[in-house]
């Protein structure tokens, strides 16, 4: 009998963390599944994480584990794909120290994925962005915070994990651009526009010196979590509704404002092409759009130039003629202008 813990000590410290050189967030995401499995095993066995063994985590148990992921815990098939995913990495990484557990490996290897639906991304039109950005209090500190917050999530297109791991350093000076270390550990450099760079600055003014390097904090100087965003982007999505009807009774989610942000180029330029070149550049994308393209089409007339927003406007929907790709992801023909 083989006691489980080494092995997951060994692989989330040594053979992701060093040997794969997994990033953060996708050991993160690796020790939150081993958790929920874990937990439900020692229910399931009537004893505790610390004392499970390998022989007890067989093909029956994680298929057990699967099924409860749907039905109690209510989690898409998605979620139970990458619970799954992180549970075949593993025993991968353990079939090599543990010759003798080969036959069991086999058959939770055997356990297949789940075919998904996909989904079209929701978006944000001009009013309800805009809706959306005025709701924080500007006379309020974690106003001034979700305001910024709000405006780097249009603008940039920022996934959540890029938002909250932004720092002080990324940011350059007056607030022009920003530089993302992404998914995949790809880099890019946003400029950013007028409204932006202006909340930017106005935060950073009353940010204050914290220990923590990463912009956006909460009252106690800590870094933001995934959680914190999605809860402060819901309650000003319930303020907003308020002022714009329409946002009511829609899931509105970070990636749904980053989807806002793609559809804000595909209106000022009315060509999938730009978008698609501005989904690898300017959003991170590690594919282009004409091989997953679940985008809704985005309706206008060609031939009018959209005039650079006022202050705390966001851009324009209206569509742009624009020839010059590299203008597009630059900001400076989707409505709005690099900041000053």
């Amino acid at each position: 009998m083989s006691s489980l813990a080494p092995h997951v000590e060994a692989f989330l410290r040594e053979h992701l963390a060093r040997h794969r050189d997994a990033s953060a967030h996708t050991c993160d995401s690796y020790a939150y599944s081993f958790q929920a499995l874990f937990e439900f095993a020692a229910r399931r066995l009537r004893t505790v994480p610390s004392a499970l063994l390998l022989e007890q985590l067989d093909a029956p148990l994680i298929g057990a584990f699967l099924e409860q992921l749907e039905t109690v815990r209510r989690n898409s098939a998605q979620t139970r794909n990458i619970r799954l995913a992180a549970i075949r990495s593993f025993f991968t990484f353990v079939q090599h120290r543990e010759p003798a557990a080969l036959e069991q490996i086999r058959r939770i290897l055997a356990i297949p994925y789940k075919k998904t639906d996909t989904r079209l991304v929701g978006y944000l039109d001009k009013t309800e962005t805009q809706a959306l950005l005025d709701a924080p209090d500007p006379a309020r500190r974690d106003g001034i915070r979700d305001r910024a917050m709000l405006h780097l999530a249009v603008c940039a297109g920022l996934r959540v994990s890029e938002l909250t791991g932004l720092c002080v350093s990324d940011v350059a000076a007056q607030c022009k651009s920003i530089h993302v270390l992404g998914k995949g550990r790809r880099e890019r450099a946003l400029p950013l526009w007028k409204p932006t760079a202006s909340a930017l600055r106005a935060w950073l003014a009353v940010r204050g010196e914290v220990a923590t390097p990463e912009v956006f904090v909460n009252a106690r100087g800590e870094p933001l979590s995934r959680w914190g965003v999605a809860y402060v982007l819901q309650h000003h999505a319930d303020s907003a509704s308020q002022a714009c009807p329409s946002l009511r009774g829609k899931q509105i989610s970070p990636h749904v404002l980053r989807h806002t942000c793609a559809m804000i180029v595909l209106q000022a330029t009315q060509d999938i092409r730009k978008v698609s070149l501005a989904g690898a550049q300017h959003l991170g994308h590690d594919r282009d759009l004409r091989s997953s393209r679940p985008q809704p089409k985005a309706r206008g007339h060609r031939g009018r130039r959209s005039t650079p927003p006022a202050q705390g406007q966001v851009p324009a929907a209206g569509p742009t003629h624009c020839d010059a790709q590299d203008e597009v992801l630059m900001g400076r023909r989707i409505g709005a202008v690099p900041g000053n």
